[in-house]
């Protein structure tokens, strides 16, 4: 499956000793959650999670963060729940009811713990929950596929860079 020279190459600017973190975490959910489309699963945790080097959204806040309080949407009912459920993992789990859902999925505490999203296993698995969860397998144009996740075309272009590593990657 995916190993440390896979992730090497598609991620050349992130350290190999940050990469091995995620190296049994992305396999496990890859087999957990049933990941075909494995080479646009990397590209897309890759791009959402800048290289594997975050896995909570960088807090400004900015004026679109400082608009997730209070988005009932995203179920942010309570005064402070845009920052407490910021976006987590590597497809960037966001808002409470949202974390209510991959909680449920995963069988972790994330109500009460968001942080545990950020550790390299948790974050893997969410994002392959998600994948699942949304359908995302069925998903043959990228650029859907990417407004799937991200609700628009964000860095499209590095996303279809990292595609292109991770195809290489894999045919290697």
């Amino acid at each position: 499956m995916i190993d440390l020279a896979t992730l090497q190459t598609l991620c050349p600017q992130t350290k190999a000793a940050r990469l091995a973190l995620f190296v049994e975490p992305l396999n496990a959910a890859i087999e957990e959650f049933g990941i075909q489309r494995i080479p646009e699963f990397l590209a897309q945790t890759a791009h959402e999670s800048g290289g594997y080097f975050y896995t909570r959204e960088i807090w400004g806040p900015t004026p679109a963060q400082a608009g997730y309080e209070g988005r009932k949407d995203l179920g942010n009912t309570e005064p402070g729940d845009g920052s407490l459920y910021r976006g987590r993992g590597l497809i960037q789990v966001t808002g409470r009811a949202n974390y209510a859902k991959c909680a449920e999925a995963l069988d972790l505490p994330l109500l009460d713990n968001p942080q545990l999203l950020e550790q390299p296993m948790p974050a893997a698995r969410s994002a392959g929950w998600f994948w699942k969860a949304h359908g995302l397998d069925g998903i043959t144009d990228f650029e859907r596929l990417t407004r799937k996740i991200n609700g628009g075309v964000n860095g499209l272009a590095d996303r279809y860079a990292y595609l292109g590593r991770a195809k290489q990657a894999m045919e290697a």
